[in-house]
Formats: structure tokens, C-alpha cells, sequence
């Protein structure tokens, strides 16, 4: 929301294209975001609105296709006073190109569209508007946030402080629900649930209905040659994460398959914002991007909950549990870490091995002229070997290591617990 307002004050505004994953919230907030800050919201669904869609056919006058929007809502339009909401954006390419010509000819007024696949859609029209829109990313509920959602503000708070004492003093509280998170996860259908509720079992029957209908999304959008390929991808990926070396193996997905056989399934979850691919870093070098080998990575998914869910994970286990950090190979842990470095921290993570495979860097991120090698350890055996050599190696790394542990700072490295990673003066 405080990046939607800094937006609508911008004096270098253009149409905003609000991104997602499908089921994160973008339609509600962007109502929100208008009924709040705006006189009035001219909002249409490119989805179920053919005479929306229609607007677009005739060409890009955006005279036009304003004094369409107007005669179908039956409002008055004006700049300064109305947020323009193109939602579903993604069945009508030309509704994305045509934010081009808003941009050029009518900067006044303030136009938001929100869609998924946009990476996908683009190409099937008249071709993305490249510099002429302003991009925002909605993800999945932080933990942070879920600490709010919960009526945990307490300890949203106790957490943003930074004050390591009081939060080491909590930290069982802070665990309890860190646990609850991993199981309801982000997606804020499943958060309402839950706390309406207040029964995991709420917040599962969500996930599932929601993984439901991205596998429905699949039918309708992918194309039939790549339908069953991306299936089996999707389908392992729980399967990728279980394992010890989470590099993901196009073997695994199907015996003796190789990298053509799936490299557009993975790039169409990816421009869905259904999964986050985690690419190698050979090393730690600035900027970080320049040592990305594509050819290696891992496959995390857009959500925790999400990730439980697709596992069959049962949910009162985890949450009744202590060994929820330690068992299904830390999958949930590196993937709630993954999270918050994307969603809370603003941060691309990418990740090192060794050539030999005996060493291995969970997450490398770069902030500013900074690179930090981290080490994700659920276990409360804390020996951080890997991270050890690799800072012998490289020096100038700042080592990390996230763990249930309280936070501490050795000479090497600093130690932060999992629920304080949003706090990055802790560690960055």
C-alpha cells in the first residue's frame, strides 16, 4: 500500500502493472488502494467483460477507450480523482499495450491493471510496453505480516525493533508461531480461514482448493504440446526439495529427460510467479548476477503453505510437533527463508556448491556492494562447516547463518533466528 501511494504521488508516474501469482490479493488491494486514496474507482474484469475487452479492438485512442469505461460504469472519469483498474489484464494483450499509449498521451490519469502470466500474455499480442509502465510484485504474506493478520501485532513489533534481548526472551512464543505460519502460509484466502477459524485444517481445505485452481489455470493457458511436461514438473517439485541437495534434476522429474524436454514448462511457472528459481552463483562476486549459471538451480514454490499442502503434509503434526524444522529435509525452512528474502528483504537469492559437491551455500544475496553467503541450519546441531570454508575462501563475504538458535555474533559470522530475518540490521 505505502508503494501504491508513493506511486499514485509520483511527478514521474506511468500505468502501473501489479504482478502475481494468481490468489495473492492483487484485486482487493488495488480496490482498497483506490477507495482510500481516490474519489472513485472505474474498475472492469478483462476476464468475464467482453465489452471491455472490446475496448481495445478499435486500436489505442485512449480518448476512446476512456469514454467507453465511462458509459459502461455510467461515471464520470477524471484525472486526479479516479483510479482506472484493468483487471485480469492477461486475457487481453492489447489491454497490456495499450497502457503504452496511456503513458505517452494521457499521463494524467492514474491506470493500474493487475494480472498473472503477464510474461506469457505479452507475447501473444502487439508486444509489451517496455519503459513505459511502472512494475510492482505482490507476493504471498511474510511472516511479519501474518504475525499481523493473526492479531499478533506484539510481536510484528517486538520482531521490527531489533531488540535481540527481547526477542531472544520470546523466542518460544515466536517459534509457536513460526510453526502456524509454515502451515497456513501467505496466501491470504488461507490466512482468513484461518483465522476465522482458528483450525489449520481451515486454512489446508483453502490451499487445496487454490492449487486446484492453478491446475486448472494449466488447461486453459499452457498449450496442449507443453500440458502434461508441465504437470510433471510442477508435481516434483516437492519431491526436488525433499531431497539433501535440492538442485533441481530434470531425471527426477522424468527418467532419462534433459533440459529441452522441460525448460518452457519451468519458464511458464516462472512467469506465472508460481515457483522461484534459485540460480548457481559461481562465486561470490559484485554483481552477483554476472556469476549466475542458468543451467543450475533450485525450484522453491511462491508460498510455505502452499508447499505443505502439496506434500500432504498433515497439518496438526506440524503445528503440535518440534520436528517440523528438522524433517522433510528442511524443505519447509529453506523455503520460508527463500520467501522472506524475496517478499521482506527485496533481495534475488541465488546459491553456491562446490565443483566436487562436498560444499555447499544455501543462499548467496547482494545488497549494495555487499555479498552475504547464508546458511540455513533447522537443526539444532549449529557446526556450520560449509559456511566456514567458504568464508575462509572468500573473506570478504559476510557470513550468516539463520537457525531456531538466538541471535549471537562471532567473530566470523552472526547468527539470527528464523522470525528475525526481516529485521536485516541484524545481519545486513
Amino acid at each position: 500500500m505505502a508503494e501504491l501511494i508513493s506511486w499514485k504521488n509520483s511527478a514521474r508516474r506511468k500505468p502501473l502493472i501489479l504482478n502475481g501469482a494468481r490468489q495473492v490479493g492483487k484485486t482487493w488491494l488495488l480496490k482498497e488502494f483506490g477507495r482510500l486514496h481516490f474519489e472513485n474507482v472505474a474498475y472492469v474484469s478483462l476476464d468475464n467483460d467482453a465489452i471491455a475487452r472490446s475496448y481495445f479492438d478499435s486500436g489505442f485512442d485512449v480518448s476512446r477507450i476512456i469514454a467507453s469505461l465511462s458509459l459502461e460504469l455510467d461515471m464520470d472519469i477524471e484525472p486526479g480523482k479516479t483510479l482506472i483498474v484493468f483487471d485480469e489484464v492477461q486475457v487481453c494483450p492489447k489491454a497490456i499495450t495499450s497502457l503504452k499509449y496511456f503513458c505517452e498521451n494521457a499521463p494524467e490519469y492514474a491506470v493500474a491493471a493487475a494480472g498473472s502470466l503477464l510474461g506469457i500474455s505479452a507475447t501473444e499480442g502487439t508486444g509489451f510496453p517496455v519503459g513505459k509502465v511502472n512494475m510492482l510484485d505482490l507476493h504471498p504474506l511474510s511472516f511479519d505480516e501474518f504475525l499481523e493478520a493473526t492479531g499478533n501485532e506484539r510481536f510484528a513489533k517486538l520482531v521490527a525493533s531489533g531488540d535481540t534481548a527481547m526477542i531472544g526472551a520470546f523466542s518460544s512464543k515466536l517459534e509457536e508461531l513460526l510453526k502456524q505460519y509454515y502451515v497456513v502460509g501467505g496466501m491470504p484466502e488461507a490466512v482468513n480461514a484461518y483465522v476465522a477459524e482458528q483450525d489449520v485444517r481451515a486454512a489446508r481445505t483453502v490451499q487445496q482448493e487454490i492449487l486446484d485452481g492453478y491446475v486448472s489455470d494449466f488447461a486453459k493457458h499452457i498449450p496442449p504440446r507443453l500440458l502434461a511436461r508441465t504437470m510433471l514438473v510442477w508435481e516434483s517439485i516437492p519431491r526436488h526439495l525433499s531431497q539433501e541437495n535440492k538442485k533441481f534434476v530434470y531425471g527426477k522429474v522424468r527418467r532419462g529427460s534433459r533440459a529441452a524436454d522441460f525448460e518452457e514448462s519451468l519458464a511458464w511457472l516462472e512467469q506465472a510467479g508460481l515457483i522461484h528459481k534459485v540460480r548457481r552463483a559461481s562465486k561470490p562476486g559484485i554483481p552477483l548476477s554476472a556469476y549466475c549459471e542458468s543451467g543450475a538451480f533450485k525450484v522453491f514454490m511462491v508460498d510455505v503453505g502452499l508447499l505443505g499442502a502439496m506434500s500432504n503434509l498433515p497439518p496438526d503434526a506440524v503445528v503440535a510437533g518440534s520436528r517440523v524444522f528438522t524433517e522433510f529435509k528442511g524443505a519447509l525452512t529453506e523455503q520460508y527463508v527463500c520467501q522472506q528474502l524475496i517478499s521482506e528483504c527485496s533481495l534475488t537469492p541465488y546459491y553456491w556448491s562446490a565443483e566436487n559437491s562436498l560444499g555447499e551455500i544455501d543462499f548467496l544475496v547482494q545488497d549494495g556492494s555487499r555479498v552475504f553467503a547464508i546458511e540455513v541450519k533447522a537443526e539444532e546441531n549449529l557446526r556450520a562447516k560449509s559456511l566456514r570454508a567458504f568464508k575462509g575462501a572468500h573473506p570478504e563475504v559476510a557470513a550468516v547463518r539463520f537457525s531456531l538458535s538466538g541471535y549471537r555474533e562471532q567473530e566470523w559470522m552472526r547468527n539470527v533466528p528464523f522470525y528475525a530475518i526481516s529485521r536485516r540490521s541484524l545481519w545486513a
